[in-house]
């Protein structure tokens, strides 16, 4: 009897679960995705609002769609920052028994189409000491480039480059890891002779720097997570005074995404905690490229 007892305790609480995992899924309007690209959809629309944890996990998944496929699930926990368990509650949430069924998902992505490949082509001989880092570095960056020539945005990149090309002043925004990025793409607009801003917060004025931005005017704005900088303050400064922006960032739960007239997404490969700039700084450019011709016609 007492066995029967735990065995009928056992499947009250199974029952229970897969009816609050089915409320949950339920209450985001959506049935249970069935590809990366289901996946994505959800995450993307809006209607999903993760307490922090979760969010952190979803950032991760976003971004890091092949170290999900490949990874154990303490190391991809590891990685991503949170608990194994996160883990298992954001499976939960979508529909899946557990982790492992999830990342079934990124599996079938993935398959055959690995970006990250052409950056771990490596050698029989293994690089001496001194250059293991700088491999490292090099197979991120073209990891990262892969990324852009696989999947690039045209038809909002074409409106970032028309939106910033009628601008009278453009207003270039991008802090900590951002800022190198966005220090050459001002230095290049002032070489071909486009008037921009290079908001750099020296003796913490950034606010100050932006505060004559108008309608007539455009921001540049470059951010990546984990987004605890003072670009969505300035760039929400921006959007209050009617200037059109457009930015660069490397997921749809960057702040900056709802604030922007049009936006692309840049994820940046890593490599021993060192991220890579490269598709950054490419696209960028190409920005810069694309104004510089659109003003000349």
């Amino acid at each position: 009897m007492s066995g029967a007892r735990k065995s009928s305790g056992r499947s009250s609480a199974d029952e229970a679960a897969t009816r609050k995992r089915g409320r949950s899924l339920a209450a985001l309007g959506y049935i249970q995705p069935q590809t990366y690209e289901e996946l994505r959809a959800v995450l993307s629309s809006g209607t999903v609002h993760f307490p922090k944890r979760l969010r952190q996990v979803a950032i991760f998944l976003w971004q890091h769609p092949s170290d999900v496929a490949l990874g154990t699930i303490a190391q991809v926990a590891a990685q991503a920052g949170v608990q194994p368990s996160t883990l298992v509650r954001f499976a939960q949430i979508f529909g899946y028994a557990g982790f492992s069924d999830f990342q079934g998902l990124f599996k079938e992505h993935v398959k055959g189409s690995w970006p990250e490949g052409r950056g771990e082509q490596r050698s029989e001989a293994e690089p001496i000491a001194q250059l293991h880092f700088l491999h490292g570095m090099v197979g991120a960056s073209q990891a990262s480039l892969g990324r852009i020539e696989s999947g690039f945005d045209v038809e909002n990149f074409e409106k970032m480059v028309a939106l910033l090309a009628a601008a009278d002043l453009i207003y270039v925004i991008g802090s900590k890891r951002a800022f190198p990025v966005t220090a050459y793409l001002s230095l290049t607009l002032s070489q071909q002779g486009v008037r921009n801003v290079l908001v750099d917060n020296v003796g913490s004025t950034a606010l100050d720097q932006v505060g004559c931005i108008g309608g007539r005017d455009a921001v540049l704005a470059v951010s990546f997570s984990p987004y605890n900088s003072i670009t969505p303050d300035l760039v929400a400064v921006a959007h209050e005074r009617k200037a059109r922006i457009v930015t660069i960032t490397d997921s749809t739960f960057s702040p900056l995404t709802r604030l922007s007239d049009s936006w692309l997404e840049v994820v940046e490969s890593d490599f021993a905690g060192f991220r890579s700039l490269a598709a950054s700084l490419a696209v960028g450019m190409a920005l810069v490229h694309g104004v510089v011709a659109r003003r000349g016609k």
